[in-house]
């Protein structure tokens, strides 16, 4: 595999001014006014009519304006149904093709980057962009923290080169978390920034798009894994880590210019070290302190509010612009093993995964009236969920894929299944997507404890589509902790 840094070159196209020609010309042309009065008047409505052409507020751009909004009101609906309607049907024209990850330990998040590039992030700690067409991998160099973590200014620190890293006892500390990697990626609103987990798996590590190039990396903070990232705007994050802790983190003017600046002199990628904006522990009432970990976050922009699951079987919402300010938990009817979660913007509702179900709620309704689906596949959980148009798909530990309805209030059924329509629970006749065999290391853990099963099945941990809802990116590994192994697909 490649080691380098992931470079693209930029095209900034060229914008044309058009110039739309005025009544110039139109007191020569009439001929007829020939006293000075009359000249002034035409010569006057002639500069009226000028500016209303060219500041569109004619009544002929007005009628045409009437004419033609209801015509894009009309195509906008049909495009959203067009979309709606291949939403529900593509789950069951969907075919895999595998990709081959090398030793590579278990993909746990992933985000397209462009229509054939996705980023992953694994095990392992190892981050990295997968061609879909051409299945080359290319890895990308992790961001380490500052030599000393007590000498930052509290918002940027010093600017050092990844090249010039040198092992202090803090890293050799944290060799003990090599078994943690990383868990979130997440691009900002305007796909100018990505959001990861640093060389330390405590750390936030921010890359510039689409060069991949390093901005910056939040080292003081958090005193655990991260586990989730949401953006909050286009220059604010929110980390959410084992430790029970959320931070916000922005990225400023002076940070970008800095880091540009340092890789201009020095002509190798550089970045700056910044702090956190604020840290806010979640709350531990009524819990068990020790188990609020927060696993998964999703943001609601029109609100702006940030929902947040922890281990501890809660769920969380946060108002969040400048800051984090509390707004209400919630007790999750199903409390076990809530590692996901996702938010439908069309519908208003978040989507958790647990052991056994989706849970769909509503924070502005009573708790009674949060509905939960079955995914019968009990023990192997519900690793991955998101939402495109009105399927959410549901990714689980046992390397199924499955798609409810949100709006029939049903799984899809596999069209190739006589009996026609929907089925309320996951059975023969609904639509089921098996991963791929993958690959898994036969090492002394495989050998002493499971050589004996032939095969395991790959946990969907991430799964992401593309902006055109045609191609699904899916990736993860073996179930089991102690087994090595990864998975990667493309359903299209």
């Amino acid at each position: 595999m490649q080691r380098c840094w992931f470079w693209t070159s930029s095209i900034k196209a060229s914008s044309t001014s058009v110039t739309i020609s005025s009544f110039c010309g139109v007191e020569s042309q009439l001929g007829w006014c020939q006293a000075p009065n009359k000249r002034s008047r035409v010569s006057c409505s002639s500069r009226h009519a000028q500016q209303w052409w060219c500041g569109r507020r004619s009544v002929v751009c007005a009628l045409r304006g009437r004419e033609f909004r209801p015509q894009q009101q009309h195509e906008l609906r049909l495009q959203r149904s067009l979309r709606g309607f291949a939403a529900g049907r593509l789950p069951g024209i969907l075919k895999e093709r595998e990709f081959s990850l090398g030793r590579l330990n278990k993909v746990f998040a992933s985000q397209w980057l462009n229509h054939r590039q996705v980023v992953c992030g694994t095990k392992c700690n190892t981050l990295f962009v997968a061609d879909v067409l051409t299945g080359q991998i290319t890895r990308i160099p992790m961001m380490k923290d500052r030599e000393s973590r007590g000498t930052g200014s509290g918002v940027v620190g010093t600017v050092v080169t990844g090249r010039h890293y040198q092992p202090t006892a803090g890293s050799r500390a944290r060799l003990d978390q090599q078994g943690c990697g990383i868990h979130a990626i997440e691009l900002n609103p305007s796909g100018t920034l990505l959001a990861t987990g640093g060389d330390n798996p405590n750390s936030l590590a921010i890359y510039q798009l689409p060069t991949l190039d390093p901005v910056c990396v939040g080292d003081e903070g958090h005193n655990d894994w991260i586990f989730s990232i949401a953006w909050i705007s286009d220059n604010m994050a929110v980390s959410g880590s084992r430790d029970g802790s959320m931070g916000l983190w922005e990225v400023t003017e002076e940070v970008m210019s800095q880091a540009e600046r340092s890789q201009s002199d020095e002509g190798v990628p550089s970045y700056a070290h910044i702090s956190h904006r604020a840290l806010k522990d979640i709350p531990k009432e009524y819990t068990n302190p020790y188990n609020c970990k927060v696993r998964a976050l999703a943001f609601n922009n029109n609100h702006k509010e940030l929902g947040a699951v922890s281990l501890d079987g809660y769920f969380h919402l946060w108002k969040a612009e400048h800051n984090l300010c509390k707004i209400l938990s919630t007790k999750l009817p199903h409390c076990k093993e809530n590692v996901c979660l996702a938010y439908g913007q069309d519908w208003s509702v978040y989507a958790v995964g647990s052991q056994a179900h989706v849970s769909f709620l509503d924070p502005r309704q009573p708790t009674h009236n949060i509905k939960s689906v079955n995914s019968r596949e009990r023990g192997s959980g519900i690793r991955s969920v998101s939402f495109y148009e009105h399927i959410v798909t549901v990714g689980t530990g046992q390397g199924s894929l499955l798609f409810y309805d949100i709006r029939a209030q049903r799984f899809l059924e596999n069209p190739l299944n006589s009996g026609g329509g929907y089925r309320k629970f996951p059975g023969d006749g609904i639509l089921k997507l098996s991963t791929g065999k993958g690959w898994l290391n036969h090492d002394e853990t495989w050998r002493s404890y499971f050589s004996d099963i032939h095969s395991f099945p790959n946990a969907v941990y991430t799964h992401c589509y593309d902006d055109s809802g045609t191609k699904l990116f899916v990736a993860g590994g073996p179930l089991c902790s102690g087994l090595h192994g990864n998975y990667a697909g493309l359903w299209s």
